[in-house]
């Protein structure tokens, strides 16, 4: 059957849109994609509904083209969206007014639960891992509870729901046992305080700060900024930093002719004012005494105890001072040295 000339023409139209289109989509996508790390986010949103307005437009182009009739179109769904408010006005207030109320009550846990990590104290943590997990379990179960109360007021039986809920669970507990082992880990790290958010544990060999502890995963993050995500039930054989004061740890050498006794009077009287330029650091230096006699040098040890992972910057700091100090009596400081001997 052949097609009529306006028919060709539509169609031709229709193939022309639907090709500027598509080539736009493609320009746009790479355009985006090689400045995605340079634009601003809410730049790519405008984009992005720019896009949305423009394939709207298009699709609107092309029924234009085919004589669609917008009126009727329009008359048609402005009557039966109307009728339908009408009937099931209080069914939309309804359900408004439990998802507003929803909202507002996760909004208001929110508020609340997070004023108790204002300081960074050990007790504070505790509350702070708490109210994490505290603010999960109620968004889970507001959630869960708006869905079935608006399907219940727009006349969904929710009895079958919460029956089929209690059967999933069954088979989640046969079919998903891995998961249900970290849900019980994270119970057991949670409320035997294994560790909180903000301590400094090592786990696997990976060493950082507790940013988050969920019920199934924990996050941990290292001064370099990555992220390690664990399961609860992997979380085994840990370390954790945060239970006790700190111990900064220096051990220097010096030479074999120095008198031992005086250098440990000396360092002891003299590393007192690294407290002045460490406030972290809890109680005064002390020269422990010899650790070491070693081929070319006496090695002695200094500690300073520290708040709980602040012996770092202690440790160069006293590093930095004994040295001075062992410069300015002229106490020797040995290295290694090579002597060699030219034969005649």
């Amino acid at each position: 059957m052949l097609l009529s000339n306006s028919t060709y023409l539509n169609l031709g139209a229709s193939l022309g849109v639907i090709a500027l289109l598509v080539v736009f989509f493609i320009l746009e996508n790479k355009w985006i994609k090689k400045r995605e790390d340079r634009l601003n986010k809410y730049l790519i949103i405008l984009i992005y509904i720019f896009s949305f307005f423009l394939m709207t437009f298009g699709l609107l182009l092309i029924l234009w083209i085919w004589s669609f009739d917008y009126n009727t179109l329009i008359q048609d769904f402005s009557t039966s969206a109307i009728e339908t408010i009408e009937s099931s006005l209080s069914r939309i207030i309804g359900s408004l007014l439990i998802i507003f109320i929803s909202m507002m009550i996760t909004r208001i846990a929110k508020v609340a639960l997070k004023k108790v990590w204002v300081k960074p104290t050990p007790a504070q943590k505790r509350k702070k891992t708490i109210a994490k997990v505290t603010l999960s379990i109620i968004r889970y179960t507001v959630a869960l509870l708006t869905i079935l109360i608006v399907l219940a007021i727009w006349g969904v039986n929710v009895l079958p729901a919460l029956a089929g809920l209690g059967i999933m669970g069954l088979v989640i507990g046969l079919g998903a046992q891995k998961f249900i082992n970290d849900l019980i880990a994270g119970f057991f790290i949670i409320f035997e305080q294994h560790f909180d958010v903000g301590d400094t544990v090592e786990v696997k060999g990976f060493k950082g700060t507790v940013s988050d502890i969920g019920l199934k995963t924990t996050r941990i993050r290292n001064w370099k900024g990555d992220v390690m995500i664990l399961s609860n039930g992997e979380v085994n054989n840990l370390i954790n930093y945060s239970r006790n004061i700190s111990v900064a740890v220096v051990e220097f050498g010096i030479g074999y002719k120095e008198n031992v006794q005086q250098v440990i009077d000396l360092l002891s009287k003299e590393l007192q004012v690294l407290k002045k330029d460490f406030p972290q650091v809890v109680e005064d230096p002390t020269v422990v005494g010899v650790t070491a006699l070693e081929a070319s040098q006496v090695t002695l040890r200094a500690i300073a105890k520290t708040e709980n992972e602040q012996h770092y910057a202690v440790e160069r700091g006293m590093r930095k001072m004994i040295k001075e100090i062992l410069d300015a009596n002229n106490i020797e400081i040995p290295f290694p040295q090579i002597v060699v001997t030219q034969k005649k």
